[in-house]
C-alpha cells in the first residue's frame, strides 16, 4: 500500500468556527500562501457567497497560481430539490475552485433528525450532489458527517452512505468523527471493517479532538489503511478544535515514515504555524508539540548537562527537522547557533565565539524576556542584527512624540500626532491627523521623512495586531504589537512591546520605517543642496 498521505488543510473553514478566531479575507490570502509553500496537497477556503469575507477570498485566491488546490466546502443539496438548481451547489461550481467538500449525513439517526427525512432521499441527495460536481470538472471530496457514532449505530446504513458517494464518483470519502467522542482502538477497527464492503476506496479521515484524542485517532485511521488526512493548524476548530496538522505531519512523516510534504518544506513548520498563530491573533500554547516555543527547552540540572553532551538524551527528535530549535533556558548558550544561522541568512557575518555574537544573543534573549517576539518580525530581528554588527547606519534618530485624541459628545474620534525626528543633524518637527492614534502617528512620521527619503511614499501599513501579554495586570498588562508594512515589491513585519499600546506601536513603526530606508544612502548631501534651494519645510 503506498506510505503517501494527502494532506487536507481545514484551517480556513473550520478552524475559524473555533472561539476567538476570525479571519479577514486578507487574511486568509496571507494564510493560504503560507500553507501553500509549505506543501499542503489541498486549502479549504470557506463556503462560496455565505458571507462577503469568502466571496473576496475565492476571487483573490484565484489571482495566486498556488501549487495546493484551492477547496470550496458545502453540503448535498436540499431535500426534495434538485441538484442542478441548488444554489449551494451552483456556488461552489462558479467560484473558480478545482475541488469541493460535500458534507452528508451518515448517521441514521442524523438523519431522521436533523434532515427530517427518510434514509433513502438522504442517499439521493448524496448520489445527485456529487454527480453533479463530477460533471462540471470538479474533485469531490464526501465528508461523511458523524461516520464513527453513525456506524456504531447503523453500520450498514453508515457503508450505504459511502457507498453510495463511490458511486457517484468522488475522490475521497472521509470518514469523520464530527462529535470527536471516539476512541483510537474503535477507530482502527470500524476502518480496518471497510476493506470488506468498501475494496480499494480512497479513505479519508477528518477527527474532533472532544476527548484529547483527534491526532491519536487519525494516525490511528492511517495505520488501518486511510491515505488522506484532514486537519487544521495549531488545531483550531469549534469547541475543543479539530485534529492538529502541526503534530499530526511530524509524527507520520518522522515517527511511522509515511510521505506528506517535503523534507524542506516540514523544516518551514514551526514558522508556519507561529505565523498562522499572529495572523489569527491567537495565544500559541507555549508547550505545544514540535512547534511550540517550549517544545525542545530545558531548564537546569541534569538535562542541561546531558543534551548538551547529546541532544538524543531528551530530545526524542532533531528540533531543526520542524524548524524549532533547542533552548536552554538557564545558560549564555541558548538559542545561539539559531542566531548565527539567521544572521547569515540575511548576509550578516556573526561569529559565534566573538563577544559581539554573545552580547546580540543576550540582547535577544533579553527582549524576549520582556515579551518580544522575533518570529513573526524578521524586519525587527534583522535590524537588531545589522546594529550588533556594526553594519546599521541610522537615517534618522527619534527625539519625541506626543498624541491628542478628542471626543466631542455626537462627534467622531479625532486623533492628532506630534512627532520631532532628527534628520541629518536638523530637528524635524510635524503634526498629522489619522483615524486612530496608530494612523496619526504613522502619518506623522511619514510627513517627517519623506521629504528626505521619497521611497516611503511607496510603502503603507497593511496589518496592525495587538496582543495581550499577561491579561492578569488587566489594562497595565504589557502588549505586544505587531504591524505588517508593504511597498510595491515586498512586505515586512515589524514588533513593538510595552505596558502603552502606543509605545509599543511607536516602536514598531519606527523600526517599519527603519527597515524600508536599509541600503539608502545619508540625506545630508541631499538636504543641503534642497535648504540651499528653499526646498525644505519644517
Amino acid at each position: 500500500m503506498s506510505k503517501s498521505i494527502s494532506i487536507f488543510d481545514t484551517t480556513l473553514r473550520d478552524g475559524t468556527q473555533g472561539e476567538g478566531v476570525s479571519l479577514s479575507a486578507d487574511d486568509k490570502v496571507k494564510i493560504a500562501k503560507k500553507l501553500d509553500a509549505l506543501g499542503v496537497h489541498y486549502i479549504e477556503g470557506g463556503i462560496p457567497g455565505s458571507n462577503s469575507k469568502d466571496i473576496e477570498f475565492f476571487k483573490r485566491v484565484q489571482e495566486l497560481r498556488l501549487t495546493s488546490k484551492i477547496t470550496a466546502f458545502g453540503s448535498t443539496r436540499r431535500k426534495g430539490s434538485v441538484a442542478e438548481q441548488d444554489a449551494n451547489l451552483k456556488r461552489i461550481q462558479e467560484s473558480g475552485v478545482q475541488a469541493a467538500t460535500l458534507v452528508g449525513k451518515s448517521w441514521d439517526f442524523h438523519v431522521h433528525t436533523a434532515l427530517q427525512t427518510t434514509l433513502e432521499e438522504n442517499l439521493s441527495m448524496i448520489y445527485d450532489s456529487i454527480a453533479f460536481l463530477k460533471q462540471k470538472g470538479l474533485e469531490v471530496i464526501f465528508d461523511a458527517e458523524h461516520f464513527f457514532d453513525g456506524y456504531k449505530n447503523n453500520p450498514e446504513y453508515a457503508v450505504a452512505v459511502l457507498s453510495k458517494a463511490r458511486e457517484a464518483g468522488a475522490d475521497w470519502l472521509v470518514m469523520c468523527d464530527t462529535n470527536g467522542g471516539s476512541l483510537p482502538h474503535e477507530i482502527s477497527q470500524i476502518v480496518t471493517s471497510l476493506q470488506g464492503p468498501l475494496p480499494g476506496a480512497n479513505l479519508g479521515i477528518h477527527t474532533h479532538n472532544d476527548c484529547e484524542l483527534a491526532v491519536a485517532n487519525t494516525l490511528s485511521a492511517v495505520q488501518a489503511g486511510v491515505r488522506h488526512v484532514q486537519g487544521t493548524m495549531n488545531g483550531y476548530g469549534e469547541r475543543c478544535g479539530n485534529a492538529n496538522l502541526c503534530s499530526i505531519i511530524p509524527n507520520l512523516q518522522l515517527k511511522l515514515g509515511y510521505e506528506c510534504i517535503g523534507e524542506e518544506n516540514l523544516r518551514t513548520l514551526t514558522n508556519t504555524a507561529r505565523y498562522i498563530s499572529e495572523i489569527a491573533n491567537v495565544n500559541m500554547p507555549v508547550n505545544q508539540p514540535y512547534v511550540g516555543n517550549a517544545a525542545f527547552a530545558h531548564k537546569g540540572g541534569i538535562h542541561v548537562s546531558a543534551i548538551l553532551r547529546d541532544s538524543r538524551t531528551y530530545e526524542h527528535i532533531e528540533p531543526e527537522k520542524v524548524g524549532n530549535k533547542q533552548r536552554v533556558l538557564v545558560s549564555e548558550l541558548a538559542g545561539q547557533s539559531n542566531v548565527v544561522s539567521k544572521a547569515q541568512d540575511m548576509g550578516i557575518a556573526l561569529d559565534p565565539a566573538s563577544e559581539q555574537s554573545k552580547h546580540i544573543i543576550g540582547k535577544i534573549k533579553e527582549l524576549e524576556h520582556e515579551g518580544y517576539q522575533f518570529e513573526g518580525a524578521d524586519a525587527s530581528l534583522e535590524l537588531l542584527l545589522r546594529e550588533a554588527s556594526g553594519e546599521l547606519k541610522e537615517l534618522f534618530t527619534f527625539e519625541s512624540f506626543k498624541m491628542l485624541v478628542e471626543k466631542a459628545a455626537g462627534q467622531p474620534v479625532v486623533s492628532e500626532a506630534f512627532v520631532k525626528v532628527n534628520v541629518a543633524g536638523e530637528s524635524i518637527y510635524t503634526a498629522a491627523e489619522g483615524n486612530g492614534p496608530v494612523n496619526a502617528l504613522d502619518n506623522a512620521l511619514r510627513k517627517a521623512l519623506v521629504q528626505y527619503f521619497p521611497t516611503l511614499k511607496e510603502m503603507h501599513l497593511a496589518d496592525y495586531k495587538v496582543r495581550v501579554l499577561d491579561d492578569k495586570d488587566a489594562t497595565a498588562a504589557k502588549v505586544r504589537v505587531l504591524i505588517e508594512s508593504k511597498n510595491f515589491e515586498n512586505s515586512w513585519n515589524t514588533v513593538g512591546v510595552s505596558s502603552n499600546v502606543i509605545e509599543a506601536s511607536w516602536e514598531a513603526l519606527v523600526d517599519s520605517m527603519r527597515y524600508a530606508l536599509l541600503g539608502q544612502i545619508s540625506p545630508e548631501h541631499v538636504h543641503a543642496a534642497e535648504k540651499r534651494q528653499g526646498l525644505v519645510n519644517h
